[in-house]
């Protein structure tokens, strides 16, 4: 079964090796096959601004340890993809809290996507962004994200708000939203992927 492991700054060391394999992913997957040109580096690793010391790694491992999916958490009181990068996506202007965090960075192993169908793979990570958002006490999740999204996430019974209109972008047309965290959301995504039980492992413990 694929589970989801929490890597922040206090436990690094113990997932260097496969830190290092998830920069490598993203890479292979935002530069080489999505083409982001904004993100191209020399080396083939994938690395922002945002990979700080306050950036929350979720990483999707199979039973053999290998990384199928993954995304990541930044505290919108630090630096962050909608804040500093993209602020006219938000009318009102980004929301900042210290209940509110931003999610960027998804993905799947395009290995195991399937066109026309959803990946139970992304049902892993959906539910495991939301439990552990719920376990930290994050009230809402900001996103920077491609313009299909909205209805996607309010299929699964998510309640967002859109914070402008779609804008137009060399990597793609893309929106900013906010997400609650709620259990409900988790219960209704769980039923939509057919999990039936938490997927997250050794949850870190509030700040």
């Amino acid at each position: 079964m694929v589970r989801i492991h929490v890597v922040t700054w206090a436990n690094r060391k113990q997932y260097r090796v496969l830190l290092e394999r998830y920069f490598r992913i993203r890479y292979d997957i935002y530069v080489k096959r999505r083409q982001w040109r904004s993100v191209a580096r020399p080396i083939n690793i994938e690395m922002d601004a945002f990979d700080t010391e306050h950036a929350i790694y979720l990483m999707a491992l199979d039973s053999a340890g290998k990384i199928v999916g993954g995304s990541r958490l930044v505290p919108t009181l630090q630096p962050h993809l909608l804040g500093d990068v993209f602020p006219q996506l938000a009318v009102a202007g980004p929301p900042r809290a210290s209940d509110i965090y931003e999610w960027t960075r998804f993905f799947i192993d395009p290995a195991l996507r399937s066109r026309g169908s959803p990946s139970p793979v992304a049902g892993v990570v959906l539910c495991g962004l939301l439990e552990v958002a719920l376990k930290l006490g994050i009230r809402q999740i900001s996103v920077v994200c491609e313009s299909f999204w909205p209805k996607r996430l309010r299929a699964l019974g998510w309640s967002i708000a859109e914070l402008g209109d779609v804008v137009q972008h060399e990597d793609g047309d893309i929106i900013a939203l906010l997400i609650d965290v709620t259990p409900d959301a988790i219960g209704s995504t769980r039923r939509a992927y057919r999990i039936d039980r938490p997927v997250v492992i050794d949850l870190p413990s509030p700040a």
